[in-house]
Protein backbone atom coordinates (compact mmCIF):
# COMPACT_ATOMS: atom_id res chain seq x y z
CA UNK A 1 0.00 0.00 0.00
CA UNK A 2 1.38 3.16 -1.08
CA UNK A 3 2.45 5.47 1.91
CA UNK A 4 0.34 8.54 2.69
CA UNK A 5 2.20 11.84 1.36
CA UNK A 6 3.37 15.29 3.21
CA UNK A 7 3.90 18.46 0.84
CA UNK A 8 7.01 20.84 1.91
CA UNK A 9 6.13 24.32 0.85
CA UNK A 10 3.04 26.45 0.51
CA UNK A 11 3.61 29.06 -2.58
CA UNK A 12 3.36 28.49 -6.32
CA UNK A 13 4.52 25.61 -6.86
CA UNK A 14 2.92 23.89 -3.99
CA UNK A 15 -0.50 24.51 -6.00
CA UNK A 16 0.43 23.20 -8.96
CA UNK A 17 1.77 20.13 -7.35
CA UNK A 18 -1.14 19.52 -4.62
CA UNK A 19 -3.33 19.28 -8.18
CA UNK A 20 -1.55 16.85 -9.89
CA UNK A 21 -1.79 14.90 -6.46
CA UNK A 22 -5.68 15.41 -6.07
CA UNK A 23 -5.33 14.13 -9.83
CA UNK A 24 -3.39 11.18 -8.89
CA UNK A 25 -5.77 10.46 -6.19
CA UNK A 26 -3.15 10.59 -3.82
CA UNK A 27 -3.27 10.59 -0.20
CA UNK A 28 -2.42 13.51 1.12
CA UNK A 29 -1.84 14.62 5.11
CA UNK A 30 -1.58 18.27 4.49
CA UNK A 31 1.79 20.36 4.10
CA UNK A 32 4.65 22.25 5.44
CA UNK A 33 5.60 25.75 5.42
CA UNK A 34 7.88 28.46 6.69
CA UNK A 35 5.28 31.38 6.22
CA UNK A 36 3.22 31.73 9.52
CA UNK A 37 0.34 33.57 7.39
CA UNK A 38 -0.41 29.75 6.31
CA UNK A 39 -0.85 28.42 9.44
CA UNK A 40 -4.09 27.17 10.45
CA UNK A 41 -5.18 27.51 6.57
CA UNK A 42 -5.53 25.55 4.04
CA UNK A 43 -4.23 25.78 0.16
CA UNK A 44 -6.54 23.75 -2.44
CA UNK A 45 -8.52 22.30 0.80
CA UNK A 46 -5.64 20.54 2.13
CA UNK A 47 -4.39 21.45 5.80
CA UNK A 48 -1.15 23.23 6.85
CA UNK A 49 0.17 21.00 9.51
CA UNK A 50 2.66 24.01 10.51
CA UNK A 51 6.54 24.38 9.65
CA UNK A 52 8.96 21.80 9.01
CA UNK A 53 9.36 20.53 12.92
CA UNK A 54 5.33 18.91 11.69
CA UNK A 55 7.35 16.18 10.80
CA UNK A 56 8.68 14.88 14.05
CA UNK A 57 5.28 13.56 14.38
CA UNK A 58 5.78 11.41 11.69
CA UNK A 59 8.26 8.53 11.43
CA UNK A 60 9.78 8.15 8.26
CA UNK A 61 8.71 4.66 7.45
CA UNK A 62 5.35 6.12 7.89
CA UNK A 63 5.73 8.95 5.22
CA UNK A 64 6.48 10.17 2.03
CA UNK A 65 7.36 13.56 1.25
CA UNK A 66 6.92 16.22 -1.19
CA UNK A 67 9.38 19.13 -2.20
CA UNK A 68 7.20 21.96 -3.61
CA UNK A 69 9.12 24.79 -3.38
CA UNK A 70 10.27 26.21 -6.35
CA UNK A 71 12.52 28.43 -7.72
CA UNK A 72 12.80 32.08 -9.99
CA UNK A 73 16.53 31.75 -10.23
CA UNK A 74 18.64 29.82 -7.02
CA UNK A 75 17.99 26.49 -6.23
CA UNK A 76 19.69 26.47 -3.03
CA UNK A 77 16.35 26.25 -0.71
CA UNK A 78 14.95 23.28 -2.55
CA UNK A 79 18.07 21.47 -2.54
CA UNK A 80 18.81 22.29 1.05
CA UNK A 81 15.65 21.43 2.16
CA UNK A 82 15.82 17.80 0.12
CA UNK A 83 19.02 16.90 1.96
CA UNK A 84 17.91 17.85 5.29
CA UNK A 85 14.91 14.99 5.30
CA UNK A 86 17.23 12.93 3.25
CA UNK A 87 19.55 12.84 5.78
CA UNK A 88 16.56 12.08 8.56
CA UNK A 89 15.63 9.08 6.52
CA UNK A 90 12.50 10.37 4.68
CA UNK A 91 11.97 9.79 1.31
CA UNK A 92 10.74 11.47 -1.75
CA UNK A 93 7.73 11.26 -4.06
CA UNK A 94 7.86 11.60 -7.65
CA UNK A 95 5.04 13.78 -8.65
CA UNK A 96 4.39 12.87 -12.51
CA UNK A 97 1.54 14.70 -14.24
CA UNK A 98 -1.02 12.14 -16.29
CA UNK A 99 -0.57 14.27 -18.93
CA UNK A 100 3.56 14.21 -19.19
CA UNK A 101 4.96 12.26 -21.76
CA UNK A 102 7.80 9.94 -20.44
CA UNK A 103 9.54 7.89 -22.39
CA UNK A 104 9.72 4.14 -21.38
CA UNK A 105 13.51 4.24 -21.16
CA UNK A 106 13.64 7.56 -19.57
CA UNK A 107 15.02 7.31 -16.14
CA UNK A 108 13.23 9.95 -13.35
CA UNK A 109 15.00 9.72 -9.94
CA UNK A 110 13.79 10.48 -6.22
CA UNK A 111 11.53 13.43 -6.31
CA UNK A 112 11.55 14.57 -9.81
CA UNK A 113 8.75 16.61 -10.89
CA UNK A 114 7.32 16.40 -14.51
CA UNK A 115 4.12 19.00 -14.80
CA UNK A 116 1.48 19.03 -17.26
CA UNK A 117 2.50 18.97 -21.07
CA UNK A 118 6.13 18.09 -20.35
CA UNK A 119 7.38 15.77 -22.61
CA UNK A 120 10.65 13.43 -21.70
CA UNK A 121 12.66 11.29 -24.36
CA UNK A 122 14.02 7.92 -24.62
CA UNK A 123 17.70 7.95 -22.76
CA UNK A 124 16.95 11.25 -20.88
CA UNK A 125 18.21 11.37 -17.10
CA UNK A 126 16.78 13.19 -14.75
CA UNK A 127 18.78 13.79 -11.82
CA UNK A 128 17.33 13.60 -7.78
CA UNK A 129 14.99 16.92 -6.78
CA UNK A 130 14.56 18.03 -10.04
CA UNK A 131 11.52 19.59 -11.81
CA UNK A 132 10.77 19.64 -15.29
CA UNK A 133 7.69 22.00 -15.52
CA UNK A 134 4.74 22.92 -17.37
CA UNK A 135 5.35 22.35 -20.93
CA UNK A 136 9.41 21.75 -21.61
CA UNK A 137 10.79 19.46 -23.69
CA UNK A 138 13.41 17.26 -23.13
CA UNK A 139 14.76 15.27 -26.20
CA UNK A 140 16.72 12.29 -26.51
CA UNK A 141 19.86 11.27 -24.24
CA UNK A 142 20.06 14.37 -22.19
CA UNK A 143 21.50 14.17 -19.24
CA UNK A 144 20.04 16.64 -16.32
CA UNK A 145 21.60 16.51 -13.06
CA UNK A 146 20.42 16.91 -9.37
CA UNK A 147 18.46 20.18 -7.75
CA UNK A 148 17.55 21.37 -11.52
CA UNK A 149 14.60 23.60 -12.82
CA UNK A 150 13.84 23.79 -15.84
CA UNK A 151 11.11 26.36 -16.34
CA UNK A 152 8.08 25.94 -18.59
CA UNK A 153 8.40 26.39 -22.05
CA UNK A 154 11.93 25.26 -21.79
CA UNK A 155 13.31 23.47 -25.36
CA UNK A 156 16.33 21.37 -24.68
CA UNK A 157 16.88 19.45 -28.10
CA UNK A 158 19.29 16.28 -28.25
CA UNK A 159 22.36 15.19 -26.24
CA UNK A 160 21.91 18.05 -23.69
CA UNK A 161 24.25 18.10 -20.45
CA UNK A 162 22.61 20.40 -17.61
CA UNK A 163 25.09 20.77 -14.46
CA UNK A 164 23.21 20.27 -10.69
CA UNK A 165 21.74 23.38 -9.18
CA UNK A 166 21.09 24.86 -12.37
CA UNK A 167 17.83 27.32 -12.89
CA UNK A 168 16.92 27.44 -17.32
CA UNK A 169 14.11 29.86 -17.19
CA UNK A 170 10.82 30.22 -18.63
CA UNK A 171 11.01 29.81 -22.37
CA UNK A 172 14.67 29.73 -22.66
CA UNK A 173 16.57 27.35 -25.89
CA UNK A 174 19.50 25.17 -25.91
CA UNK A 175 20.59 23.62 -29.14
CA UNK A 176 21.50 19.97 -29.24
CA UNK A 177 24.71 18.80 -28.03
CA UNK A 178 25.92 21.60 -25.42
CA UNK A 179 26.80 21.37 -21.97
CA UNK A 180 25.25 23.47 -19.11
CA UNK A 181 27.83 23.81 -15.79
CA UNK A 182 26.47 23.66 -12.69
CA UNK A 183 25.16 26.47 -10.82
CA UNK A 184 24.23 28.31 -13.95
CA UNK A 185 21.24 30.64 -14.78
CA UNK A 186 19.84 30.50 -18.20
CA UNK A 187 17.93 33.56 -18.53
CA UNK A 188 14.22 33.36 -19.73
CA UNK A 189 13.99 33.79 -23.58
CA UNK A 190 17.85 32.40 -23.86
CA UNK A 191 18.77 30.55 -26.79
CA UNK A 192 22.01 29.05 -25.87
CA UNK A 193 23.63 28.04 -28.91
CA UNK A 194 27.31 26.89 -26.80
CA UNK A 195 28.49 25.50 -23.24
CA UNK A 196 27.98 27.39 -20.50
CA UNK A 197 30.61 27.11 -17.76
CA UNK A 198 30.22 26.38 -14.31
CA UNK A 199 28.38 29.55 -12.45
CA UNK A 200 27.65 31.35 -15.66
CA UNK A 201 24.79 33.58 -16.16
CA UNK A 202 23.62 33.79 -19.98
CA UNK A 203 21.14 35.84 -21.38
CA UNK A 204 19.71 36.94 -24.82
CA UNK A 205 19.35 35.58 -28.23
CA UNK A 206 22.04 34.46 -28.96
CA UNK A 207 23.28 34.03 -25.60
CA UNK A 208 25.72 35.61 -23.87
CA UNK A 209 27.54 35.96 -20.63
CA UNK A 210 25.63 38.24 -18.15
CA UNK A 211 27.52 41.61 -16.65
CA UNK A 212 27.97 40.36 -12.71
CA UNK A 213 27.70 36.43 -12.90
CA UNK A 214 29.18 34.28 -10.23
Amino acid sequence: MALPIIVLGSGGHAKVVLDVLRLLEKNVIGLTTQDQNMFDRTLLGYRVLGDDTALARYAPSAVRLVNAVGSVQSMDERKILFEKFKALGYGFEQVIHPMAVVARDAVLDEGVHAMAGVVIQPGSHIGDNTIINTRASVDHDCEIGRHVHIAPGCTLSANVTVGDETHVGTGATIIQGLRIGRRCLVAAGAVVCRDVDDLGWVAGVPARRMRGDA
